[in-house]
């Protein structure tokens, strides 16, 4: 691939920081353009990337430490060509940039740069250039110049290459149509083929009969695209061509429509494009196999491979399910426990056994829906949704509810929004307790997470996400409540006025309370305190500062107002 220098650039490489010749602009834009050309004719990417490095001198007193090209798995390939003394610290410098220009710093050098090489398809890499003084308006330039240079032959080479790679692909593919073609020629006879597919099948079931191997088989028999779908018609295994990107999401309602249109017939069956034949051993839909034919050129022989397809993945099917019910119970027994109180140090063990993180700060969610019994269906149907939006979690159910212990806040909208995707209806209310730091503080945080889907299902509007530390006054007016909360709740609206009273003997705490027990009226309350009015002006407004909160605000003075009459009644007006 043109490994062998240009007689014309090979006087640019052994000169480090100055410009050829006499050093004028004139010269260096000459240079510049002969390795330009010569940059545009070499058709491999290193070895563009290694002239640029060879030759930056052509740009200024300027030195390539480093050169890097952006693989097709998106990691950066260093160049041979990179110096060695500093190749760690600029490595490293180079990957933590994720993809933008910026400093690198090696020693000896007052100036360093790591700049991207980018062409319209996005980055295609990365040189790093130092130099021994900051370069000048003119050396930039020119350095700029040769970037962009060196980035659109890359594009050019890159486009090249891509061409190639598409077009000895598209000969595979045409060699490997033709030798199927050939193959199923010489299967002429119905019993050949029979024997045929039994014989994969059978091959399939002795290497463990996974869903890839069934569908990779299928697709080579028939020649159309294969595909597993579980119940809900999520994909799970795809072979052949024209695989949608992204997988249509599936409808629930329209998924039950098909699965019943399915179960009617005695074998595989056409529905809008597709051969489908549902995978269930024991009668229970586990699955189902499909093949994407929406010319209709499926025949006998295609329904009979599809048939012993289908049947080839039944037991890997079950042994899934049984795998995940096994997991299954194992997290609803240990959530369990969990929620009612259990050992601390086997908690730990047992949540490593099943492969969840118990040490990370959880949130208790409690998930109601109207319409839905909280029966496994509807845990199920809860698990999915929860993984669909990121959250990694224990899952259990009660009488009336599903319980996820989540390992994250949850987002404010993502988990309801998904279960009314996934349920068809927004008739859902769901309550977040407070954040748990410890297994022991997870029953106290499931009454948090009831408690506050007790007061969404109550409001106005019952549907919806509630989290237990945004109720404010509701955290303190329903049942059973015990002291403990109390004063959370004073902490939480008075507790930075009272560490301010506490460490400049100041009274702002009380002046609030006696505001209120005055009814906000600003002589009633100065006489009372034996101030000043102007003086009572400034300690409210250096409350409002203080505790971050607005008096003017209907909630928050609300909120306030109870919490210096617990301060003062329930707990004594202590710190």
């Amino acid at each position: 691939m043109g490994k062998s220098r240009p007689h014309n650039l090979n006087r640019y490489s052994d000169r480090e920081g100055t410009l050829s010749g006499d050093g004028s602009a004139d010269r260096a834009l000459h240079e510049l353009t002969v390795l330009s050309r010569t940059l545009f004719d070499t058709p491999d990417e290193s070895e563009i990337l290694r002239l640029a490095m060879d030759h930056i001198a052509a740009a200024g007193p300027y030195s390539a430490e480093a050169g890097y090209l952006l693989e097709a798995d998106g990691d950066l390939a260093p160049s041979p060509g990179n110096r060695q003394d500093h190749a760690s610290t600029v490595d490293r410098r180079v990957r933590d940039l994720a993809g933008q220009d910026g400093p690198v710093a090696v020693p000896g050098r007052p100036w360093g740069q790591a700049l991207g090489l980018r062409g319209l398809e996005g980055l295609h890499g990365y040189l790093v250039v130092t130099s021994r003084s900051r370069p000048t308006e003119a050396e930039w330039s020119l350095l700029a110049t040769l970037i962009r240079h060196t980035a659109a032959a890359l594009s050019v080479a890159f486009a090249h290459r891509r061409h190639r790679e598409e077009a000895l692909e598209l000969h595979r593919l045409r060699e490997e149509r033709a030798a199927l073609q050939q193959q199923l020629i010489a299967v002429v006879a119905e019993l050949a083929y029979r024997r045929a597919v039994h014989a994969l099948m059978a091959d399939v079931a002795a290497s463990g009969g996974d869903e890839e191997a069934v569908t990779r088989a299928l697709h080579g028999l028939t020649g159309l695209p294969a595909l597993v779908e579980d119940r809900f018609g999520r994909l799970r295994s795809w072979a052949g061509p024209s695989r949608p990107d992204p997988y249509p999401e599936p409808d629930p309602v329209r998924q039950d429509a098909l699965l019943n249109a399915a179960a009617r017939q005695a074998g595989p069956t056409r529905i809008k494009g597709r051969l489908i034949a549902l995978v269930r051993p024991h009668g229970e839909v586990l699955g189902m196999l499909a093949l994407v034919d929406p010319q209709g050129e499926a025949d006998e022989h295609t329904v009979l491979a599809l048939e012993q397809a289908a049947t080839s993945l039944a037991p890997e099917l079950a042994h899934l399910r049984n795998l995940a019910e096994v997991e299954l119970r194992l997290h609803r027994e240990l959530a369990d426990d969990l929620l009612a109180g259990t050992d601390e140090t086997s908690a730990y063990a047992r949540s490593e056994a099943v492969g969840h993180d118990l040490h990370r700060s959880h949130y208790i969610v409690v998930v109601q829906w109207s319409d839905r019994t909280a029966d496994d269906s509807f845990a199920q149907t809860v698990g999915r949704a929860a993984s669909a939006v990121g959250m990694r979690s224990l899952l259990t159910r009660r009488a009336e509810h599903v319980v996820l212990l989540a390992d994250d806040r949850p987002h404010a909208r993502a988990l309801y929004e998904a279960l009314t995707l996934e349920t068809g209806a927004p008739s859902g209310s769901i309550g977040v307790s407070a954040r748990c730091d410890s297994p022991d503080d997870i029953p106290q945080r499931y009454q948090e997470a009831q408690r506050a889907l007790e007061v969404r299902s109550h409001s106005r509007k019952p549907y919806g996400m509630t989290f237990f530390d945004q109720l404010g006054l509701y955290r303190i007016l329903g049942p059973g409540n015990e002291f403990r909360e109390l004063e959370a709740f004073v902490h939480e609206w008075l507790g930075q006025l009272i560490g301010y009273d506490a460490r400049n003997n100041s009274a702002m705490a009380e002046t609030l309370a006696q505001y209120f027990d005055c009814g906000g009226n600003y002589d009633e309350t100065a006489a009372s305190l034996a101030i000043h009015r102007s003086t009572l002006r400034y300690r409210l407004q250096r409350i409002r500062e203080i505790s971050d909160k607005d008096l003017a605000n209907v909630e928050d003075r609300l909120n306030l107002q109870v919490a210096t009459r617990v301060w003062k009644i329930v707990l004594g007006g202590s710190g």
